[in-house]
């Protein structure tokens, strides 16, 4: 699964330290997600889509290599 949370992270002018706290999760978590070392449960991605405004798929999307 790929993901551009650190896009979203950016616009919204949060730092991965920032994030993390809001999120209830670690900084490496965050930085493990954005490098999609670490997919997050889908309570954590409703979480994160709602602090930036969106839905889930905006910010997790498969890729065609995902399907096989």
């Amino acid at each position: 699964m790929k993901n551009n949370l650190s896009e979203h992270r950016k616009k919204f002018g949060y730092s991965q330290d920032r994030l993390a706290v809001r999120l209830g999760v670690s900084r490496q978590t965050v930085i493990s997600i954005e490098k999609g070392r670490y997919n997050p449960s889908l309570p954590l991605a409703m979480i994160i889509a709602e602090v930036f405004e969106t839905t889930v798929e905006k910010i997790f999307f498969l890729e065609e290599e995902d399907y096989k």
